[in-house]
């Protein structure tokens, strides 16, 4: 298998399940401001979309889109537990999860990245934002991971996109459950083998 990705992407989501699994695959560096690979190959000719993550099979299939990518993994390995069972309630629950991350989070924070937004209309991104974090902190109140005791590919989506608070300058502080959250998962040797990989950490 290949993971085109981009370093501190969405893409850090499926490098993270891709270890927690504990599967072989070939990480591939897709420029998302070139679109070039570190080769000269034009990134579109591998994703007319020009984004990452995209997963390629050893059968030569690709699949785009991470909450897809994630699941596809977690299913390869059904003893490591990464999603629930195919046709489970847990199963929606966690496609309730990934959904709510990739609509309501990720796509949130996409206005704080395009230097087109206006700049008067970036504080109420952040409000929208931290009401929608305040929301998830605390549905983690004495949980571990998202699902309970069991992390699952869901919370690797959830770390890599509460990574950005950072750089667009969204207060978190105040989300005592999150920010431990955020330290458990980030304390997990596959999380830190993905960043290391992606360059994130020293």
């Amino acid at each position: 298998m290949k993971l085109y990705y981009s370093p501190g992407a969405c893409s850090l989501s499926p490098h993270i399940a891709l270890h927690e699994a504990g599967l072989a695959y070939t990480p591939v560096l897709a420029s998302t401001k070139s679109h070039k690979l570190q080769d000269g190959t034009d990134y579109y000719t591998i994703n007319p979309l020009g984004y990452v993550p995209l997963l390629e099979l050893d059968s030569g299939e690709r699949l785009r889109e991470g909450p897809a990518i994630v699941q596809y993994i977690a299913d390869q390995v059904p003893d490591k537990q990464l999603a629930p069972a195919n046709g489970t309630l847990a199963r929606y629950r966690l496609q309730e999860w990934l959904t709510f991350i990739g609509t309501e989070l990720h796509k949130g924070f996409s206005p704080l990245f395009n230097p087109a937004t206006p700049d008067d209309y970036k504080p109420l991104v952040r409000e929208r934002l931290l009401q929608r974090l305040q929301w998830v902190d605390g549905q983690l109140a004495g949980k571990q991971y998202l699902m309970g005791d069991q992390f699952t590919v869901a919370d690797g989506y959830l770390f890599t996109v509460t990574n950005w608070t950072q750089p667009t300058n969204l207060d978190i502080s105040g989300l005592a459950n999150l920010a431990a959250y955020r330290e458990r998962v980030g304390a997990r040797p596959a999380v830190q083998a993905a960043m290391k990989a992606e360059g994130l950490l020293k």
